[in-house]
């Protein structure tokens, strides 16, 4: 009866000290990784903000480029 016990005992403490710790490390790691990166949605949305502020851009550099040439001192005035 002491071999049964063993036999049941000794692979169960193996499990709960070395394997079950590094099962929920690696589960709890791997579920964090996948939280933490962009869903489809959010990276479609990222990118059309992306390419709305670069249009963004674009217009104000148009703008500033408009204002240099009819009002040259723009830049110089003071902002009240």
């Amino acid at each position: 009866m002491d071999g049964i016990v063993v036999a049941f005992f000794v692979p169960t403490v193996i499990f709960m000290v070395i394997v079950a710790p590094a099962w929920l490390w690696m589960h709890y790691r791997h579920k964090q990784r996948t939280e933490s990166a962009l869903s489809e949605n959010e990276r479609a949305e990222l990118e059309t903000l992306s390419l709305q502020a670069e249009r963004m851009l674009e217009r104000i550099d148009t703008l500033e480029a408009i204002l240099d040439e009819q009002t040259p001192d723009w830049r110089k005035r003071e902002h009240h």
